[in-house]
C-alpha cells in the first residue's frame, strides 16, 4: 500500500519540472495524499468483499445442514458489512483540493493517515477472523455474535475517522 511520502516517486519527468513551481509541489503533495487516501478506501472495501465470500459458504452450509434459524443473524451480519463497503468506496477523499475553500491541516491529516494504518489491519483481522471462525466448530450463534462484535468495532472506527476529518472527533 502506497503512503503519501512514497506515492509521489517514480513520476514522469514533467511531474519534476512542474514541482519546482512555487506552490505547485504542495499541490502535488495533496493530490498524492488524496490519492492514497482513495486507495487504502477502495483495499479495504475489496479485502471485506472478498471476506464475504467465506461468510456466503458458511451461510450455504447452514442451508445445507437445514439450520435456518440462524440464517438471519449471518444475513443482518453480511449487510453491516456490505453497507461499510459502501460507505469506504462511496466516501469523498480525505481533504480539500487546490480550489476548495475549506482547507484540513496537514497535521491532521497524517493522524488520519495513522489511524487508516490502524484500520487496515483491523480489516484484515475480521478477513482472517472471517475464515477462520466460519471454519471452526463454535455454534453458529456464537461465531455470529463474534463477527457481529467486530464488524461494530470496524463501523465504530471507521465513524471515528470522518469524525476527525470533520473536527469533532478526538484525532
Amino acid at each position: 500500500m502506497s503512503t503519501p511520502d512514497s506515492h509521489s516517486q517514480n513520476r514522469n519527468v514533467l511531474e519534476g519540472i512542474l514541482r519546482k513551481i512555487p506552490g505547485f509541489k504542495g499541490y502535488l503533495e495533496k493530490e498524492y495524499r488524496r490519492e492514497s487516501d482513495h486507495l487504502t478506501r477502495v483495499w479495504m472495501a475489496d479485502q471485506l468483499q472478498q471476506s464475504k465470500a467465506d461468510l456466503d459458504n458458511y451461510m450455504q452450509s447452514l442451508v445445507d445442514q437445514v439450520q435456518l434459524d440462524d440464517l438471519p443473524a449471518f444475513e443482518r451480519l453480511r449487510a453491516r458489512i456490505d453497507k461499510l463497503i459502501s460507505k469506504m468506496r462511496g466516501d469523498v477523499r480525505g481533504y480539500s483540493g487546490f480550489f476548495d475553500y475549506v482547507r484540513v491541516d496537514e497535521a491532521l491529516l497524517e493522524k488520519v493517515y495513522h489511524h487508516d494504518q490502524m484500520l487496515m489491519q483491523d480489516v484484515e483481522v475480521l478477513t482472517n477472523s472471517v475464515h477462520s471462525t466460519t471454519a471452526s466448530g463454535q455454534s453458529p450463534a456464537q461465531i455470529a455474535s463474534t463477527l457481529s462484535s467486530q464488524v461494530e468495532a470496524l463501523q465504530s472506527k471507521y465513524d471515528h475517522r470522518a469524525e476527525m476529518l470533520l473536527g469533532v472527533g478526538k484525532p
